[in-house]
Formats: C-alpha cells, structure tokens, sequence
C-alpha cells in the first residue's frame, strides 16, 4: 500500500531528534514514505509587507501574527487571521477596486524541473504551502472573513461571485504554469479547501453546487488536459458532497477525518470506492495524541481492513500530525502502515 506523511515542522523537529537524523528527506526515507510534495514556484513578485510587531502579509495581502501553543516538551506554531481586508466591501465596486489581487506573473516557475527531479522515484506531488493552495473557499474566507463569505453566498452573490472569480482566474493560470513547467513529471496535483465541520457541511450542497462546484471541477479538468490526476483535502464531515466530487471528476480524497458525524470509512469505500481513491482516514485529534502505541496500531489495523479491498487506499492521517503527539505514536503508526499495509 502507499504511505503518505503529513506533519508539522515542530513534529519533525521532535522525531529528527529522537531518530538522529538530520532532514525531513531522510525521515521520509527511514519511514518508507511513497510521495513526495514539491515546494511549486518561488515568489518574485511585490515585496511581502511585514510590520515591526511581527504582523506578516500573505500574496493576498492578508494580516497574520504568529501564535504559539507550547507545552513542557513541545511548541506549535500557527499563523492566525488579524484582519479581514475585504470585510468592508458593500459592493463588487469595492471588490475590483482591492489593490492586491495576485497576478501568476509573480512567481518563477522554472525551479519546478529541479524540484521533479529531486523526488527520485517517489510519487512527485505539487500541493503548494496552506497560504497559498489552489482553493476558492478558505481564500475567500481569509479575506473576506469565515461568516461574512458564507452570508455574501446567500444574500449578497454578486460579491461572492466576484471574490471566488478572481481567486478562480489567478489559481487556474497559476495551476497552467505549474504543470507546463513540470512537463509531466507531476503525478499528482493537491488542491485543498475545507467544506466541512465536524458535523456536516459548511454550507447546503445546493449552495456549494451553486458557488462552488464551477471552480471545483475547473481545477480538475485542468489537471487532466495534462494527464494529472487530481487530490482533494477536505476537512469535516462531507458525505453528501462525494456524489459531486465525482461528477466533477475528482480522482483522490483525503482526509476521511474521523469522528465527525456520518463519516463512515465503511460506506464511503462500499458506495463510493468504485469511483474514487482515498488518503487518509487516522485522526489527529484524539488517538494519535491521547492513545497509547497500541491504539494506534489497532485504529491503523481497523481502517487498513475497511479500506484495502480492490486497492485505491493511500495511508496516510486525515491532516499534518500536530508537535503534541507522542514520537512513540508516531513510531507506531509507520510500523503499522507497514504490518497491515501489505497486499498477499
């Protein structure tokens, strides 16, 4: 079975230490991982503005300020939200009139053959870093705001219409670039947007069909002019959007988060593996932190049983391992994608 490897670089920083190894490429060897995620493009473009109380501005001209989670034998670093630059728009007036929509000229992508190459012969994936993934919803909620998007949706869909636009218009030239520069030597392309909560979809499936689905099913095809299949990840309990995964003609879905509701790894490879692979499906939130070696092995043995049949199953963890997962967790759920990954 292929194994995939999501973590944090606090989480790397842990298991380097314990192992004695000196990078992520030969944690990754040691670990027997199978993909590996190039870095994309280099930015070029306008300087990044940053402020003396450490506030940095992402591509989208986004605030952010580093917030730190420590406890007595780890630290975690996140990125978190200070402003929402669109959140005072009254009209799609003042969405064109934004001075700093993004434009695919500001990146370099001719790095992207070497970054191929490096990969030897793993499985080369371009995912691109979490401030700046092909999406249209998260993006959308960064600038505009998480509650305010989801309202524009439903009473103001001309300023929704108009944000997700540009974010479509700049990702599909910028994805174009990316896979013209990599002349098929990507075998899998990630886009990532959270269309989830723990308990259903962030909004009614009529209402992602409507907003939505265009965008979705543009960065696939896409993909597959180039003869790229196509990885989503999803967060939250999404069910109900499968269906239209794969109208769309979604190829990989990973997370298969755990514990959310109508999240059944079950139905979903019965009603739904004929028609799509997985990654993912071991929970970050409450085994691999909470539970003991063991746990994790058997939650691994369990998932592995439900999702091997007929092939399509990557391992992997339905998002990066956090810094306050035990290393020996860690340990234990490589070895276990090895014991039960094996098809005899």
């Amino acid at each position: 079975m292929p194994v995939d490897f999501w973590s944090t670089q606090q989480t790397d920083a842990r298991l380097l230490a314990r192992l004695g190894l000196a990078s992520r490429d030969e944690l990754l060897a040691a670990f027997g991982v199978d993909l590996r995620y190039i870095a994309g493009p280099e930015y070029i473009g306008p300087p990044l503005r940053a402020e003396p109380n450490g506030t940095r501005y992402d591509l989208w001209g986004v605030p952010r300020k580093q917030v730190v989670v420590a406890q007595e034998d780890w630290q975690q670093y996140y990125w978190e939200v200070t402003r929402y630059p669109l959140a005072d728009c009254e009209s799609v007036a003042d969405v064109e009139a934004y001075d700093r929509w993004p434009n695919a000229d500001w990146f370099d992508y001719s790095v992207i053959p070497q970054q191929c190459q490096a990969c030897g012969d793993a499985c080369v994936v371009f995912e691109g870093d979490r401030l700046n993934r092909i999406a249209q919803l998260k993006p959308a909620m960064y600038l505009r705001g998480p509650d305010q998007i989801l309202v524009d949706l439903l009473l103001s869909p001309d300023i929704f219409a108009a944000i997700t636009t540009h974010l479509r218009h700049f990702y599909l030239e910028y994805e174009r670039r990316i896979l013209e520069a990599a002349d098929g030597n990507i075998d899998l392309l990630m886009t990532g947007d959270d269309f989830g909560t723990q308990d259903g979809p962030i909004m009614s499936a009529e209402d992602w069909r409507r907003g939505l689905k265009p965008g979705f099913a543009a960065f696939i095809q896409l993909a597959h002019r180039y003869q790229v299949p196509v990885m989503h990840h999803t967060c939250g309990a999404i069910t109900e959007l499968i269906p239209d995964f794969i109208d769309c003609g979604l190829d990989v879905l990973q997370s298969l988060q755990p514990g959310v509701r109508a999240m059944d790894h079950r139905h979903i490879k019965q009603e739904f593996g004929r028609d799509l692979a997985f990654q993912g499906g071991i929970g970050i939130q409450q085994t691999l932190p909470f539970g003991t070696p063991q746990q994790v092995r058997q939650e691994v043995r369990r998932l592995f049983e439900i999702m091997k049949p007929g092939g399509g199953f990557i391992a992997g963890t339905s998002h990066k391992i956090q810094a306050d997962t035990p290393v020996d967790n860690i340990l234990a759920l490589m070895d276990a994608y090895h014991e039960f990954g094996i098809y005899r």
